[in-house]
């Protein structure tokens, strides 16, 4: 709700509209060709250089009106400039220059030079009305910083805070940074369907839509993965796929029901070459776009120097909680002392519970955790001489986890039993076998390594961005009572 002081300026703004309106001109603009970004004009600009001009558009920062003339600071999606208008070098535009307000979209075409003060500025010959703003910027232009206000107003936030427009420009130079790489190494990018007729691919709570004209219940994806396997089948040997994936969970600093996931496959490939994929990912993106392998992360450093470590989970448990994974007695006295309630609880689903309480909180510079229990990973292979193993790894940095990978199980019969099992139990809506995907297996999928990266959760790690609100430009929230 705006207060009775924001209603009095909105309504001052709208009144000069009419103005504006008066004086022939447009208040919301038309096409203009010819703009020069802040950035380029400031890199292009020749010290004691003659008859030096620019055309530059954004938004109103910040205007200061002394009288016969108006310093402004524009805004545009690279930085800043001054505009400076002069009575004498506008005459016929100078009641238009009086009506101007921050937050108003406008060009500006006029000779670049120096203030006195050293203030690189274009002394505007003529000005170009975009967007009349109606509503007053935040106080004094210090920044939108109701933290709340900004996720649901990022349309301020964006220019309001330039370290927010540089964060989002930020991810999207790093995914491109990742498709190149990825194309680089011959692979080939996909699509594949966000909704689907049976949630598979991971274990997580569905959103769950309706198609009218087929008059069936649809899930919006929780993973990719069943999909890209087919594609392995079918004879792309190296797919991968960056889009959105939607798990009816909760909301947390790490957890937004809307991800964006990048998965790949790779046939003839396994843990092993995902282990490696991963690093070389990370790390590419470290050195083109971060300072430095030591990053900081809210109250952390991080150090992603290579070769990141490899350990076991169950040495990684022994180091940690001091239980062997076979002694099931101490496991569950150890949940005990952490206030798991273990009474009923499958014994592989109380090691995890006891390894994410004493082991993750530990794992900060990048770790690779490998080999996972077997049961725990329902469409991974085993190790061939230890089938209680699954070839699995989740990579592990600030005490959060970053991907997941593993050797893919390729046996239709054994991935049949474990569907089966992992059944067991889920709600009838879900408890649905995907009898196309072990059909496609019986044709034959090739060994390979598959591999998924949280997108968010990565930029969040490489931006020093501890919320990943901070790197989703339109995350979801609770509506405003």
């Amino acid at each position: 709700m705006q207060s009775q002081g924001s209603d009095k300026l909105q309504h001052q703004r709208i009144e000069k509209i009419e103005k504006i309106k008066a004086l022939g001109v447009d208040p919301y603009g038309h096409r203009i060709d010819g703009v020069e970004s802040s950035e380029s004009i400031r890199a292009r600009y020749i010290e004691e250089g003659e008859d030096q001009s620019a055309y530059a558009a954004g938004r109103i920062v910040l205007l200061r009106d002394i009288g016969k003339l108006i310093f402004i600071t524009l805004r545009d999606s690279t930085g800043t400039i001054q505009i400076g208008l002069n009575k004498k070098r506008m005459p016929d535009q100078w009641d238009l220059a009086k009506l101007l307000d921050l937050g108003d979209i406008i060009a500006a075409d006029g000779e670049l030079a120096r203030t006195r003060t050293g203030e690189l500025t274009i002394w505007a010959a003529r000005v170009d009305f975009l967007a009349k703003s109606i509503n007053q910027p935040p106080e004094k232009f210090h920044g939108l910083s109701d933290v709340d206000m900004r996720y649901r107003q990022r349309y301020v936030d964006l220019w309001a805070n330039p370290e927010v427009m540089q964060r989002f420009q930020t991810r999207s130079a790093m995914v491109a940074t990742i498709r190149d790489f990825l194309r680089g190494k011959g692979f080939s990018e996909v699509e594949t369907p966000m909704m689907q007729s049976i949630a598979g691919g991971a274990a997580a709570q569905p959103f769950i839509t309706h198609h009218n004209a087929l008059d069936i219940d649809l899930f919006m994806r929780i993973a990719p993965e069943l999909f890209l396997k087919r594609l392995l089948v079918g004879g792309m040997e190296k797919v991968f796929e960056i889009n959105r994936s939607y798990r009816n969970e909760g909301l947390s600093t790490r957890h937004n029901p809307e991800f964006t996931m990048m998965e790949l496959y790779q046939a003839y490939a396994d843990y092993n070459t995902m282990m490696d994929i991963t690093e070389e990912i990370v790390s590419t993106l470290i050195e083109k776009h971060c300072d430095g392998v030591e990053l900081d992360y809210g109250d952390m450093k991080v150090n992603f120097k290579g070769p990141w470590r490899r350990a076991t989970y169950a040495e990684l448990l022994k180091e940690h909680s001091g239980c062997d994974i076979s002694d099931l007695d101490a496991i569950r006295k150890k949940a005990r002392e952490l206030s798991i309630d273990e009474a009923g609880m499958d014994d592989y689903v109380v090691i995890n519970e006891v390894f994410e309480e004493t082991v993750e909180q530990h794992l900060i510079d990048p770790t690779f955790v490998i080999d996972y229990p077997a049961p725990l990973c329902p469409l991974t292979k085993r190790k061939s001489d230890n089938p209680e193993i699954a070839e699995r790894f989740e990579l592990f940095v600030a005490k959060m986890e970053l991907a997941n990978a593993y050797t893919e199980l390729n046996d239709p019969k054994v991935q049949e039993e474990n569907f089966m099992t992992q059944l067991q139990g889920q709600e009838e809506s879900m408890a649905t076998m995907d009898e196309d995907f072990i059909t496609a297996l019986m044709y034959g999928m090739p060994p390979a390594g598959g591999l998924g990266i949280g997108i968010d959760r990565l930029i969040m790690l490489l931006t020093n961005s501890t919320s990943i609100r901070d790197v989703i430009l339109f995350p979801l929230l609770k509506p405003l009572a």
